[in-house]
């Protein structure tokens, strides 16, 4: 295993206490944890299924399956069987595990964007491999490279890669052999520009062959407690991530899989939700452009890439002195330097409290 990096959100430590000193509290729009209560559909759910004394099945039940696949159809325009589609404890394991459980190891690269979600960076360290973080896969050298991950839309920036670029990607992977994994977490958190999955037919062609989309219920339905994601397409490599997973124990609660099943065949929660966050972001982003800092990308997700072009740092603290705080863009990539991240996903009480601050 490559030595893994101190974990960033030590580093915030000083910041969010000179946050917590503000005379109203703090408003911490650091990290994108839900703060909406869990839908009555999956509360239900899961206490009808609460008296579950034997062992779940690690590949999910069959209503899970379906029900997963019924919204890929349904929402996203996506085929895919429900034998193509595996429950995880959470995206995060999988992210940080799928090298390992791929078998990407010593010797190998895998590509992450260059701004990105820290786990891509850890879980290829965690197999042994390198990570190389690029947004353009003709520099990647002539390492083997079994896996690339894409992210749209993007976490931390909120970018969206089009259809078109996706299409490059997956014709590049599939050239070299290549397994492409996108992490579609926030897909139905669209706002000026509507993500698509590497799974559409207008990406790959129809064919799944070689590609893995893993997505979440963390935000989607506020589950981040439940731990409720799933990963699906290539039917071969679901196989092949559910052989590994029986034999290491990684299943996901039985209760938490009737939850799951709940929440996505149930719309109407998911979109109540997006207005709330919608509301939040319409707040949030004007203030911040007032205040003097330009707000780039953001057209998905839940989080504003901000900056006034100072040291990232530099925007962490000022915003630290008046109680707000933030995630610095460096957590992400070097190229976020001079950045910051901004979520909302605080409470409308907390956010009008930002507001007024920043004015």
């Amino acid at each position: 295993m490559i030595g893994l990096p101190d974990f960033p959100w030590d580093r915030l430590v000083p910041a969010k206490e000179r946050a917590l000193a503000h005379p109203d509290g703090i408003v911490d729009l650091s990290v994108g944890t839900p703060v909406d209560s869990v839908p009555a559909v999956a509360r239900e759910a899961l206490a009808a299924a609460a008296d579950s004394p034997g062992y779940p099945l690690t590949h999910g039940t069959d209503r899970l399956r379906v029900a997963a696949a019924g919204w890929l159809a349904r929402r996203h325009g996506v085929t895919v069987e429900p034998g193509a589609v595996l429950p995880t404890i959470g995206s995060k394991e999988l992210v940080a595990w799928l090298p390992t459980l791929l078998g990407v190891g010593a010797g190998d690269r895998v590509v992450i964007p260059a701004l990105a979600y820290p786990t891509y960076d850890v879980g290829a360290r965690i197999a042994g491999a390198t990570p190389y973080a690029t947004d353009g896969l003709l520099g990647v050298g002539p390492e083997r490279v079994p896996l690339v991950w894409v992210n749209s839309p993007s976490n931390p920036t909120g970018r969206v890669l089009p259809a078109e670029h996706l299409r490059k990607v997956v014709a590049w992977a599939r050239e070299r052999g290549a397994i492409v994994a996108s992490d579609e977490c926030y897909i139905e958190l669209g706002w000026e520009e509507r993500p698509i999955s590497i799974l559409h037919p207008d990406v790959c062609g129809g064919s799944h062959e070689g590609l893995l989309a893993v997505h979440s219920l963390s935000k989607r339905s506020n589950l981040a407690g439940y731990r409720a994601a799933f990963v699906a397409g290539d039917p071969k490599l679901v196989a092949r991530l559910l052989e590994v997973r029986k034999h290491a124990g990684m299943i996901m609660p039985a209760p938490v899989q009737a939850a799951m099943a709940a929440v996505l065949d149930d719309d109407r929660h998911a979109d109540e939700q997006r207005e709330r966050y919608a509301a939040r972001r319409a707040l949030l982003r004007p203030a911040l452009e007032k205040s003097g800092w330009r707000v780039e990308h953001s057209t998905a997700g839940l989080y504003l890439w901000a900056t006034d072009d100072r040291n990232c740092w530099e925007q962490v603290r000022a915003l630290a002195e008046i109680g707000i705080l933030v995630a610095p863009g460096d957590f992400y990539g070097h190229e976020g330097f001079s950045y910051i991240r901004i979520a909302v996903t605080a409470t409308d009480e907390r956010v009008n409290a930002a507001v007024l601050r920043l004015q």
